[in-house]
């Protein structure tokens, strides 16, 4: 009987040594360039992202750290700011990692438009926060032009002067976008002026992952955080 147990643990022990062959630590992820293209797989459609990190480094590199780890994927689109001003859509869709603190990583420096010379137009990625230096994993896209979302040295106030961390925009599948955007709301989800404005249900984003080669972009497709 001893016999045959020390013969039976050899394969055990072989196995062993297979299964700590495969758990390598994974290889990291490519440098960043100057650009960034990034694909959205959603329940409503593709959407391809470029991000500008040239110009805005802290910003791409941290969303790319998201993207890198798997951390976005599952994650959701599940707010639609419609503005009651101008001309519809005029607003922002506004999407990441908030029902899954856990997924969460440390808040980056506030990198203002002022530094980066990106500005707020329809089809921009955007950073969402609450005080400057708080921004983590959660960003908005915008519909319209919004550059009241962009520093704003003569502000008299310190949001204002602030203002949003712009670091790229939609190049492909701004239709989905705006498709999502004008997803159903819930009318009494949300706190504060929240209120009306998440989407129920949110849009799941099944998957989020770097594209080597450009996307052509659709007519009517997303603008761009100019310089």
């Amino acid at each position: 009987m001893k016999r045959r147990f020390v013969l039976a643990a050899l394969p055990a022990t072989l196995l062993a040594l297979t299964g700590a062959t495969k758990a390598k630590k994974a290889p990291p992820p490519p440098p960043l360039g100057d650009t960034v293209l990034v694909e959205m797989i959603t329940a409503q459609g593709t959407i391809v992202l470029e991000l500008d990190h040239k110009h805005a480094p802290i910003t791409t590199e941290n969303f790319m750290r998201y993207v890198d780890s798997g951390r976005y994927n599952g994650m959701t689109f599940y707010r639609a700011m419609h503005l009651a001003w101008g001309t519809e859509p005029n607003g922002v869709l506004q999407g990441g990692l908030n029902p899954f603190p856990a997924k969460l990583m440390k808040p980056i420096a506030h990198e203002p438009t002022t530094v980066t010379g990106l500005t707020h137009k329809a089809g921009t990625l955007s950073m969402a926060r609450n005080a400057p230096g708080t921004a983590m994993a959660d960003f908005s896209i915008l519909l319209s032009d919004l550059t009241s979302f962009d520093a704003n040295p003569a502000s008299p106030d310190a949001e204002g002067r602030a203002g949003y961390a712009a670091f790229g925009h939609v190049v492909s599948g701004m239709e989905v976008v705006r498709k999502i955007y004008d997803a159903p709301c819930s009318p009494t989800k949300g706190e504060g002026f929240l209120k009306g404005q998440m989407l129920e249900p949110p849009v799941k984003v099944v998957k989020v992952r770097r594209v080597a080669a450009p996307q052509s972009s659709p007519a009517g497709g997303g603008g761009s955080a100019q310089r």
